[in-house]
């Protein structure tokens, strides 16, 4: 039987940041592995670690000690930039907040990942109207985020996330400011873009509903896996 792809590789993490008070350590020695294709939530009280964990994954942040390896490059060997470029061309991120540029309208929002890598522009046109088809946007191409209601932002957040086909998803609370309506079809796109795309899916998590979903859950208790 062939072994899984490992998409990411935690080693003896821990974060230790520096307060009025001392050092605080937010992580203690988290260690786990997630193969290709995986939906995991991480999940905890808030304070336990859950967004620090998911940053460190991602190479927003460096852990204090221990090691990351994000499709198989060890991100602790990379500088800023070099885990900006391993990002652009394996990661996908949906934020509570949508992070919607709001000078852009939302076929310009879903471009972007791709023309940050190259692509040329009536290529990455054509390739952001899809991805805004799939997730129900189609006549929506043209409106600037203000223009657009909560879930609808967050399904263009969506359609940027997938739109270069990452290898991993992250998403952090990614229904956490919808109502039930708006949350639960961003939900089901989640699971169902990760299954068609084979996709990575990690996220941060309150709401154990969501989290059940999720293939495995990864539970932090202060900053520390149990």
């Amino acid at each position: 039987m062939t072994k899984p792809l490992v998409s990411i590789i935690a080693d003896q993490l821990s974060k230790l940041v520096k307060t009025a008070d001392g050092e605080l350590t937010i992580l203690h020695d988290i260690s786990f592995e997630i193969a290709q294709g995986e939906s995991v939530a991480i999940v905890g009280a808030s304070g336990s670690g859950k967004s620090t964990l998911l940053s460190l994954l991602a190479g927003l942040d460096l852990p204090s000690s221990g090691q990351i390896s994000l499709m198989e490059t060890n991100l602790n060997s990379l500088d800023e930039d070099g885990r900006a470029q391993l990002r652009g061309k394996h990661v996908g991120f949906v934020f509570q907040s949508f992070q919607l540029l709001p000078h852009l309208n939302a076929i310009e929002n879903v471009m972007l990942p791709l023309e940050l890598v190259g692509v040329g522009q009536s290529e990455a046109r054509l390739a952001a109207k899809t991805w805004l088809e799939k997730v129900g946007l189609g006549d929506r191409l043209n409106h600037f985020p203000k223009t657009l209601s909560g879930g609808e932002q967050q399904r263009v957040a969506l359609a940027r996330a997938f739109i270069n086909k990452p290898a991993i998803l992250f998403a952090d609370e990614p229904t956490g400011s919808l109502d039930e309506a708006s949350g639960e079809r961003v939900i089901e796109l989640l699971f169902e873009l990760n299954r068609e795309n084979s996709s990575t899916l990690i996220l941060v998590t309150h709401d154990p509903a969501l989290a059940a979903r999720c293939g495995r859950q990864l539970s932090l208790q202060g900053g520390r896996l149990v």
